[in-house]
Formats: structure tokens, C-alpha cells, sequence
């Protein structure tokens, strides 16, 4: 199953890896889709929305603090470690849909934040931003400056970061291998990311247990988790 994937790897010159809620499952942190996904518990009209936020910020700031909590416990799995690991061999650059900062916690250094972090927090008027570990006393958190505090993602009807959604498409389109990881590949825009990648000539691998909507484009899937598969490859690589 892995020869022809670690191949691709040894002949590739610049990687580009696509990542999803999928990898970040096997670390206790819950998806959003799927059987157990969070939208099927949780409106993300009520929590997840500009609106919702306005209307209701204490609401939204409590769902966040719990998610907060629980990623601030989570730790790097044997996926994000084997991404890691692959950068001592090849020039890497991860392109993720996530929000938990694992792949950073993992050791991974060229990482661009598709949907933001979850620990980053930003004033909604001023330019204050930053990191913050700690759990708020009093909901919603203020800044400094006396204005409400938010976290630093991307919610439903909010563009990208133009400048990290124009730095991904141009890693997608200079890269000959991607690899696409634990991703459902059903969110706008980074869903086109793979096909940004195609149209330069890169070859596409899909390591996903489950189909997704452009599966038929993949050169290659591996239906299998990222800690089931990510380890045992890098250490084929590694062995090249």
C-alpha cells in the first residue's frame, strides 16, 4: 500500500500537506462532521456566526472556553509527529483547516493557519492580538481598550486572511506532491487547494479512511487514519 506513495515522496521536491479535523480526532479533539461531529449536537447558526457573536457573546464565549479547554489538554498525535518528522527530510509546508496548533506543538515549522487558532485572541475594534492560555473569569473577555475580546477564527460567512488564503493557493501551486490528510474536503475555499495543486501538474495523495468529493481526482488514496498510516510511511522515507 505504501510503495508507490513513498516514491512519490523520495522523488518530490517541494510537498505541500492539506490537513482536516480528521488528524486531530485521534489527539481527543471532536469534528465538526461526520456521525459524532459537532454540528450534529450544535447549531453553528447560534455559535458560530458574526451575528450570533453580536447577539449573544457570552453564549458564544462559553462555547469556545469549553473547546478551548479541551484542545489546551490535547497533545500531538503519532500523525502530526510523523509530519514533523517528514520536514527533516523534504521541504514541507502545511496548509490546515485546524485551529488547535498541534502541528506547532508537534515541531512543525512552516504552518499557515487556514481558519485561525482557537487560543489566539483578538479585539473586535483595536489591533490587539494574541495568545491566551488562560481561562477568562468573566464572559465576554475584554480588551485593554474596553471592547470585546474574540477568538482569532474564522467563522461561517467570514472571508480567509487574504494573506494566508494567497500564500496557500501559491504553496498549492508550486508544490509537485500533495498530500491531503484527514479532511473531508467539503469547505470552501481550501476544498480547491488540491485542485490548485493539479492544475500545475502535482500528484495528489489522499489519506482519509472515508471517500470525499474529489477522491476520483487523487492519484492515490490510502484509506486509513493519519496515525495508522503517516508513521510507518515517514519511516519508509526515511530509510530511502
Amino acid at each position: 500500500m505504501f510503495e508507490p506513495l513513498t516514491k512519490q515522496i523520495k522523488d518530490s521536491k517541494k510537498i505541500v500537506i492539506v490537513t482536516g479535523a480528521g488528524i486531530s480526532k485521534e489527539s481527543g479533539i471532536p469534528t465538526f462532521r461526520g456521525s459524532n461531529g459537532l454540528w450534529r449536537k450544535y447549531d453553528p447558526m447560534k455559535l458560530a456566526t458574526i451575528d450570533a457573536f453580536n447577539q449573544n457573546p457570552v453564549l458564544v464565549w462559553e462555547w469556545y472556553e469549553e473547546r478551548r479547554a479541551n484542545i489546551l489538554t490535547a497533545k500531538p498525535n503519532a500523525g502530526h509527529y510523523a509530519i514533523s518528522e517528514l520536514e527533516k527530510y523534504k521541504d514541507v509546508t502545511i496548509l490546515t483547516q485546524n485551529i488547535d496548533g498541534l502541528h506547532q506543538r508537534a515541531g512543525s515549522k512552516t504552518v499557515l493557519e487556514l481558519h485561525g487558532n482557537i487560543i489566539r485572541t483578538k479585539c473586535t475594534v483595536c489591533n490587539f492580538k494574541e495568545n491566551l492560555r488562560v481561562s477568562f473569569e468573566t464572559l465576554p473577555p475584554k480588551c485593554n481598550c474596553g471592547n470585546i475580546l474574540r477568538p482569532d477564527v474564522v467563522w461561517f460567512g467570514e472571508e480567509l486572511p487574504h494573506d494566508v488564503w494567497r500564500e496557500a493557493v501559491s504553496q498549492a501551486q508550486s508544490c509537485d506532491l500533495m498530500l491531503i490528510v484527514g479532511t473531508s474536503l467539503v469547505v470552501s475555499p481550501a476544498n480547491s487547494l488540491p485542485l490548485y495543486a493539479k492544475q500545475n501538474g502535482a500528484k495528489l495523495i489522499e489519506i482519509n479512511p472515508e471517500k470525499t468529493p474529489i477522491s476520483s481526482e487523487m492519484n492515490l488514496s490510502i484509506r486509513a487514519t493519519s496515525v495508522e498510516s503517516l508513521p510507518r510511511l515517514v519511516d519508509l522515507v526515511s530509510f530511502c
